[in-house]
């Protein structure tokens, strides 16, 4: 019996796309529905009833939420390809920990940037941004990918966020090359791979959905 596999999300969300590069990178096949999170579907609200937000797996009926919950679901059930996350603990360990660090500081430093309005100051998410960028960075140090020699987990967590920077580096008036080099050369490394090129949102539809909703929001 062939997997029943659908993905709520949104178009320009990195945590969804974190899903459709984990499916990807499994050759897996799957119905994605697009959610208007002004108007969220009976459906998602069904299947993700604590939190309501995108995105959700849905296999055989059976809903997984919160994005990296979703790919470490994903590379544990379809093994057969392209692992993920590594065998040893240690190293599984520290790919969790990375990719709970992109989680928890570099999405909401990034919204300093991008949704602060007319009276705060965004030098200081700027600062804080970069700081965050040249951490990762240094943890990436020579290797081609944060998992080493092949593309795993933490790159998973990071590299969705990259269709983002050009939105970031415009409100912020920095360049992210100039700053982390290494890490633009990895980004461009990651885009290499179709199962990546194919999941991100074109950085300037990401520019003008955010300027969209600034405007909505009165702050541009």
């Amino acid at each position: 019996m062939a997997d029943d596999i659908v993905l709520l999300s949104g178009w320009p969300s990195m945590f969804g796309m974190r899903v459709r590069v984990a499916l990807a990178e499994k050759g897996l096949k799957y119905e994605y529905r697009e959610e208007d999170l002004r108007n969220k579907s009976p459906l998602l609200l069904n299947m993700n009833p604590v939190h309501k937000k995108i995105p959700v797996l849905i296999h055989n009926g059976k809903p997984i939420s919160e994005s990296m919950v979703i790919v470490e679901y994903i590379d544990g059930v379809w093994n057969h390809k392209s692992p993920l996350l590594p065998t040893d603990p240690y190293q599984r360990a520290q790919a969790r920990f990375w990719a709970d660090y992109v989680d928890m500081k570099l999405y909401d430093i990034g919204k300093k940037i991008i949704w602060s309005t007319k009276e705060e100051d965004p030098e200081t998410g700027k600062k804080e941004f970069i700081e965050c960028l040249k951490l990762l960075e240094r943890e990436l140090g020579d290797n081609p990918y944060f998992g080493g020699e092949n593309f795993g987990f933490v790159d998973v967590s990071l590299v969705t966020f990259s269709c983002w920077f050009h939105t970031y580096e415009s409100y912020g008036n920095f360049s992210i090359e100039t700053e982390c080099p290494k890490l633009i050369a990895w980004t461009k490394r990651c885009l290499e791979k179709d199962s990546v090129s194919s999941s991100l949102a074109d950085p300037h539809k990401i520019h003008d959905y955010a300027s969209g909703v600034r405007k909505r929001l009165g702050i541009e």
